[in-house]
């Protein structure tokens, strides 16, 4: 496969460095346009990223929000990460787990300690959480990774786990498969070849190539519900941005899916890094305009905001067309029993607890998802995409939302909480249109007071 014919990067600087912007009437004409929820292109994306006029970029803001709740409603879906090892043999320059940090403190999990982690996110509240290691693979292989789904859903009360990990051979993806994980998740951290190359001088992520064409290996296997992302702030997020749109248009042109998700990480400091600063600052305003343009770009895909950004950030863009977000979230192993600081891959930010953060997301007027449906229905690859696309997939993640936040607000909220749930939760039973799947929530809702979990549609 010639990788280079998949991101275009001549296209792609032929965009950037065109000097003429389209006036605000044409503009706004390509924000209508997008309002359809069939996406927009690569080139007209480009002229979204170059909006500089406040009242286009609030028209922007405000069209990303009507896609994003036109697809998906207005719920959002709780997450947290479990790392398993900072044990690395990749010398990433921006990241703590590289391989001449030598000061930084190795662990891999043992099961015991693993169960110990997930029980403690369940603690919390959460149902789904996204795997994460090192890439050593005498330490991390496809084994310790298939063996941590597999403790991990016969110890705990996790529903769905994802997986971010190295690039796999379709032999290794084909176990990946077989133990039931949900998405798989992979970032390409840049797109720009020469400064990938700078930033990965040496191990095994240093191949280009390889980590570009994982999600082909990954569909092969059978993995059809699959994330990816770059980590802004290594180089020109524009350029960035338009790879990432690229890449995605590739692959849902190739398999009829695109990704399930896209992530918008932003580098954050990271104990003994080989960064001495940020080599391409974006702004917060810049992060905001990301997430309108993909929302736009791709209105099927879901948007996931980590904890790398500020509580202040992160409730902004949750009305930006964001809906999926960490909370709670450590970035070392054994971080929820321990937080060791001279463990962890980076610097978390936004530090509020699963209690505060549901209430700042009941507050705006959004629905806490813990929904682990989907990929237990099979409503993954083609099936999810003709929902999501046709916009008919909020048919099945409003009620869903509305019975996971049940679970939640008995299990695990504060009186308070509680109280403002209930609130929210007949609201949203109100907005159902369907009497008939009306009365199924009813139904489902008094069993769940009675006792019974995980029950969803």
């Amino acid at each position: 496969m010639d990788t280079r014919k998949i991101i275009d990067e001549g296209r792609i600087n032929t965009l950037l460095k065109k000097e003429s912007v389209l006036n605000k009437s044409e503009t706004l004409d390509i924000i209508n346009k997008a309002k359809d929820c069939h996406g927009l292109n690569v080139e007209e994306a480009s002229i979204l990223l170059n909006i500089q006029d406040d009242e286009i970029l609030q028209e922007l803001y405000e069209t990303s929000k009507y896609i994003k709740n036109k697809i998906y409603g207005n719920r959002i879906v709780i997450f947290a990460p479990l790392y398993t090892s900072n044990e690395c043999t990749n010398n990433c320059l921006y990241c703590g787990f590289r391989v001449a940090n030598r000061d930084l403190h190795r662990k891999t999990l043992n099961s015991e300690e693993i169960i110990q982690e997930a029980k403690a996110i369940e603690e919390q509240g959460h149902k789904r959480i996204l795997l994460v290691c090192g890439e050593d693979s005498k330490v991390t292989d496809i084994n310790h990774i298939v063996d941590a789904v597999d403790t991990i859903y016969k110890n705990a009360d996790i529903r769905r786990i994802n997986v971010n990990s190295a690039p796999m051979s379709v032999k290794e993806f084909k176990k990946l498969k077989d133990i039931g994980i949900g998405t798989y998740q992979i970032f390409q951290e840049t797109y720009h070849r020469e400064t990938y190359k700078k930033m990965h001088p040496t191990g095994s992520k240093s191949d280009y190539d390889y980590r570009l064409t994982a999600i082909d290996r990954a569909y092969e296997a059978g993995i059809d519900d699959y994330g990816i992302g770059v980590l802004f702030g290594l180089y020109d997020y524009k350029f960035d941005v338009l790879a990432t749109l690229i890449h995605a248009e590739y692959l849902d042109e190739k398999y009829g899916v695109g990704p399930h998700t896209i992530s918008i990480p932003r580098l954050r400091p990271a104990f003994n890094s080989g960064l001495d600063k940020v080599p391409y600052e974006l702004s917060d305003q810049d992060l905001k305009k990301i997430v309108a343009v993909y929302r736009l770009a791709v209105p099927y895909t879901g948007i996931i905001l980590s904890t790398r950004e500020s509580a202040q950030l992160r409730d902004e863009l949750l009305s930006l067309g964001v809906s999926q977000i960490s909370v709670g979230s450590k970035t070392s192993p054994g971080g929820y029993e321990e937080d060791d600081k001279e463990a962890k891959q980076f610097e978390t930010s936004d530090e509020r607890d699963m209690n505060e953060m549901i209430e700042v997301v009941c507050n705006q007027g959004h629905m806490p998802s813990f929904c682990t449906a989907c990929y237990r229905n099979n409503r993954t690859g083609e099936a999810f995409m003709e929902l999501a696309k046709g916009t008919d997939i909020h048919e099945f993640c409003q009620p869903n939302a509305i019975l996971t936040l049940k679970e939640y607000l008995i299990e695990n909220a504060s009186e308070d909480l509680k109280k403002e749930g209930e609130k929210l939760i007949k609201k949203e039973i109100e907005k159902i249109e369907d009497e008939k799947m009306k009365l199924v929530v009813e139904e489902r809702l008094e069993r769940i007071v009675n006792g019974e979990r995980d029950l969803y549609i």
